[in-house]
């Protein structure tokens, strides 16, 4: 069993993984202050919730987009399991031949997101996170990463409208029974749903029109449930997406791992 760890701007997802299933997963909100005893004790109080031993993970993998947090969660596993948790960066084996301008730029979670969406539903692939942003990718037919599209997320769109103007309101992230909204909310409601269904739907036409064929669409992230099912094309919703990415890389850069006295660490 390992623990997996995506470190994102809005929320950390722990998970623990056998053998690719998953098993337990906990998310916290992520902040980017707290100090390695901070790390350290909430670490430990949601495995002594849920009941897991935390010397008996045989590895550790994370992957991050928040700088300043990473090594201090990095510290925190070795001090409380004992393990050095590998990290999602340039030098990890991928399997992915990342044809961008700067591969060293390509964030983490969108290698992983690939490279699970590559091992799970094959290739070419476009696939979508929908997180504090949003994006899309592109796994091409020979397993290449060609780039993708990063825009704002549904919630910092209705966070940006709401606190930049003056009369619009905090809504939720619900579809309105129609796309015409005949009130504000309503209106506001259709733009972030069936607005941004559309824009899937019309992206995915043209990624596929620039690759000359088709793709399997992969999507994962908390908000994508309500978005996914207003667009029309078909869209395969991973909830655990990116857990299984880790696993995944785990397994191709599986360390020769010598546990160290976590106790004497504690």
């Amino acid at each position: 069993m390992i623990l997996a760890i995506d470190v994102g701007n809005t929320d950390i997802t722990f998970g623990t993984v056998r053998d690719g299933v998953i098993g337990t997963v906990a998310r916290v909100h992520t902040e980017r202050d707290y100090t390695l005893a901070e790390y350290g004790m909430k670490l430990k109080a949601l495995l002594e919730y849920y009941g897991v031993d935390p010397l008996g993970f045989e590895g550790a993998i994370l992957a991050s987009v928040v700088p300043p947090v990473t090594n201090t969660l990095r510290l925190a596993v070795n001090r409380l399991t004992g393990l050095d948790c590998l990290i999602v960066g340039p030098g990890i084996r991928t399997g992915l031949n990342v044809r961008i301008d700067d591969p060293g730029t390509l964030a983490a979670d969108l290698v992983v997101g690939s490279v699970a969406a590559r091992s799970l539903y094959g290739e070419p692939a476009i696939v979508l996170e929908f997180g504090t942003a949003t994006s899309m990718v592109v796994v091409d037919a020979k397993g290449s990463y060609r780039g993708g599209v990063i825009m704002p997320g549904v919630r910092l769109g209705l966070q940006a409208l709401s606190s930049g103007t003056s009369l619009l309101p905090d809504i939720s992230l619900t579809a309105p029974a129609r796309v015409i909204g005949t009130n504000t909310a309503d209106a506001m409601r259709s733009g972030a749903v069936y607005a941004t269904a559309s824009m899937v739907d019309g992206m995915i036409g043209r990624m596929e029109e620039e690759l000359g064929c088709s793709c399997t669409v992969v999507a994962t992230g908390l908000n994508a449930r309500e978005i996914l099912n207003h667009c029309r094309r078909e869209i395969i919703y991973d909830e655990h997406l990116l857990l299984k990415g880790l696993w995944e890389l785990y397994r191709r850069n599986r360390p020769d791992t010598t546990r160290k006295d976590a106790s004497a660490n504690a």
